[in-house]
């Protein structure tokens, strides 16, 4: 038959969408044209397929070649289409018998080939398989077995096959074969599901002192609150930072397959990555593209890939501005939307935000060390602390000041507090976030607050001019102390903590005046 109709899909963002890959023989000079508008990596197929299919022990047709990727408004991007083209056209030459076009009928082909005819796996084949699986009118996938480790993810049993091979795709499709190529690697994945960070995890025993500060992290872990670390240098708000993320539970199934779906997409591999909440933590240089998405294709970026996690900016005042005001919207919404020319990309974006900053740019403002003392002149704090905007600090839930750890505890630097009597170990912190949102989610109505509580909060909103915003976060943060507490109403001394957890900011009059514009005296 001149024509064959295959199917494919396309990855826009983390949604696939349907491609039909059509291959038309005519008589008239040899040429081969591609034409669907397809991107670079797409028309260079057109030389991959013709060695691949060679090499593969077949004959190129020599006659007028085209083939069509539909629909032609969609732009398709990648080369896994490779596969879904050279069988079309081998349907199309007669190569291949008729009886395999109606088996093909209702497979999804992905694949890009060698020149020797070999499937090379597909960059994001985790997140394309995700989509391609949701939707009911997909019956079997076919893609590289170099994709079947992270395939075997998504339990999609006998709809996914793969293989290894334009030749053995070919032969599984001749009449003595009942079923197309399987790979052995499905269903025998052995990828670690533990709730571990690191080979090495991270002991919460390490951090002596800074109750509050352990206090306002887990309260954030319980309630996934954004979290702002404000200190000197050297007093544990990295370190504290970089522990948040063992109190964490582990995601549910739906939850890691749309984490991994992200890293898929990036190209990360997800070997390290299944079941545990993902922890990201840029560099303070990391670009607002970097940090929210963007590119061509399009690449998630930091806060999508921390979805479901925890995104630690350390050095906050130091990064772009225009990166950190791009987090305001995202941080409310839970998704980041990426407009283009042809394409209108949603990633979700549902992470914890913890943040680290210094009082000031020398970091020793309202230091009491000795030989330590801060040189910033008042307008210099104020231009450092500036760099942040009132509706990105209004973001934040916790706002925690951290000195310098107590020296003359019964506990030295560098020995951890093993005792029974501490509180504040890793297994036992761990508990109480997983019990506190154990209640959070038994609850069918949001908990209220008691008539003292609603009267204190709205003193405090009266009193320092809180937004609407910051109300609202409050009384969320209040709920949290509640849930971990197991009461049953927000009482008036859990408001009190939360409104007191949010006051690590507030910066003197003296030292918020701008600069004098006295003029300076003239001196011959």
């Amino acid at each position: 038959m001149p024509l064959a109709i295959l199917h494919s899909r396309t990855l826009v963002g983390l949604t696939s969408l349907p491609v039909r890959v059509e291959a038309d023989l005519a008589n008239g000079l040899p040429q081969f044209s591609l034409v669907g508008l397809p991107s670079t990596a797409v028309r260079e197929s057109r030389e991959r397929v013709r060695a691949a299919i060679q090499n593969s022990g077949f004959a190129f047709p020599a006659r007028r070649v085209t083939v069509n990727l539909a629909p032609a408004d969609l732009p398709k991007d990648s080369g896994h289409f490779d596969l879904a083209i050279a069988l079309a056209i081998l349907l199309a030459d007669g190569q291949l018998p008729a009886p395999a076009s109606s088996r093909l009928e209702k497979v999804v082909l992905a694949g890009e080939l060698s020149l020797s005819g070999a499937l090379l796996p597909i960059r994001a084949g985790f997140a394309w398989g995700l989509s391609a699986l949701k939707n009911s009118s997909v019956h079997t996938l076919l893609l590289p077995s170099g994709n079947a480790p992270e395939l075997s993810l998504l339990m999609g049993g006998p709809r996914i096959r793969c293989a290894h091979s334009l030749r053995s795709v070919c032969e599984d499709l001749l009449p003595t074969h009942s079923q197309l190529p399987t790979a052995d690697a499905l269903g025998q994945s052995s990828l670690p599901r533990s709730l571990a960070l690191l080979d090495a995890p991270l002991c919460w025993e390490d951090i002596h002192g800074q109750q509050q500060a352990k206090r306002a992290a887990l309260v954030a872990a319980a309630g996934r609150h954004n979290l702002l670390l404000f200190g000197p240098p050297g007093v544990g708000k990295s370190m504290l930072a970089q522990r948040l993320g063992t109190l964490l539970p582990e995601l549910t199934d739906s939850q890691a397959q749309e984490s991994a779906a992200l890293q898929s997409l990036d190209g990360s591999p997800l070997v390290q990555l299944w079941r545990r909440p993902p922890v990201r933590a840029p560099h303070h240089s990391t670009s607002s593209r970097a940090l929210i998405g963007g590119g061509q294709p399009v690449r998630p970026g930091e806060i999508s890939l921390a979805h479901n996690g925890l995104l630690f900016l350390d050095e906050l005042p130091e990064f772009p501005r225009d990166a950190l005001e791009a987090l305001r919207e995202p941080i409310e919404t839970g998704e980041v939307r990426i407009a283009r020319v042809h394409d209108r990309i949603t990633l979700p974006a549902r992470f914890m935000l913890v943040a680290a900053m210094n009082p000031c740019p020398c970091g020793f403002y309202g230091v009491s060390r000795v030989g330590m003392r801060c040189a910033c002149r008042p307008e210099q704090v104020h231009r450092y602390r500036s760099r942040l905007s009132g509706p990105l600090l209004d973001r934040f839930d916790l706002v925690v000041s951290m000195g310098d750890p107590h020296m003359g505890d019964s506990h030295a630097l560098g020995k951890k507090d093993l005792s029974p009597a501490n509180p504040w170990t890793t297994e036992h912190m761990a508990a109480q976030v997983r019990a506190a949102r154990h209640r959070a989610a038994e609850l069918e109505q949001p908990m209220r607050s008691d008539d003292d509580a609603r009267t204190l909060l709205d003193q405090v909103v009266q009193a320092q001019g809180l937004s609407p915003r910051a109300s609202s976060r409050i009384t969320r943060v209040a709920t949290t102390i509640a849930h971990l507490e197991g009461a049953r109403l927000v009482s008036v001394a859990h408001m009190a903590e939360a409104i007191s957890l949010r006051r690590a900011l507030d910066v003197p009059p003296a030292l918020m005046a701008p600069r004098s514009s006295k003029p300076r005296t003239q001196t011959g």
